[in-house]
């Protein structure tokens, strides 16, 4: 009896904590228990060429569908960002990106914004996150200088080297 009761416990705490679906009804659904966001790219001028992960998406103002988690963060589908780069329809313009971090091993996990928008006008960084890819990661490391001191080396005793000190080989 004890032993069914115990079971049956199990059971419930093993059902109440899977839980049920966390995705919204009417939600479109994607892979990996994901779900679509809609968003919007914009751009100061239109025409401009959108690729989303280097593969072309279309010209501003263009929807872009992004399959994320359900609490509205990007999936990590095995990259550590999700980049969206806008390249100039004119001359005198610049190159812009934005970069999304997407939780890949414990790394930063952004949200997905509902609109995105390109100012072609804006030089790009020369450094910081547009320029390295995630963000909140700093640039190269500097680690200081090479110690060029005096190495010390403190060889063992002369039995770790050699099995005689005891009269055995």
């Amino acid at each position: 009896m004890r032993t069914n009761l115990i079971f049956a416990g199990g059971l419930a705490v093993a059902a109440f904590l899977t839980g049920c679906e966390t995705i919204p009804p009417g939600a479109e659904r994607g892979p990996h228990r994901t779900m679509a966001y809609d968003v919007l790219i914009e751009a100061n001028e239109p025409g401009v060429r959108i690729e989303a992960n280097h593969e072309y998406v279309g010209d501003t103002p263009v929807h872009l569908k992004i399959f994320g988690d359900p609490d509205g963060t990007f999936h990590d589908f095995g990259s550590p960002w999700y980049i969206v780069e806008a390249f100039p329809a004119n001359t005198n313009q610049f190159v812009q990106r934005r970069v999304f971090g997407t939780g890949h091993l414990f790394g930063p996990e952004d949200y997905i914004p509902r609109r995105i928008f390109f100012d072609m006008n804006k030089p790009a960084p020369t450094y910081g996150p547009e320029t390295y890819g995630t963000p909140g990661y700093p640039g190269p490391y500097y680690y200081g200088p090479r110690f060029y001191g005096p190495e010390i080396y403190i060889d063992p005793p002369f039995f770790w080297h050699h099995r005689s000190y005891r009269g055995h080989w």
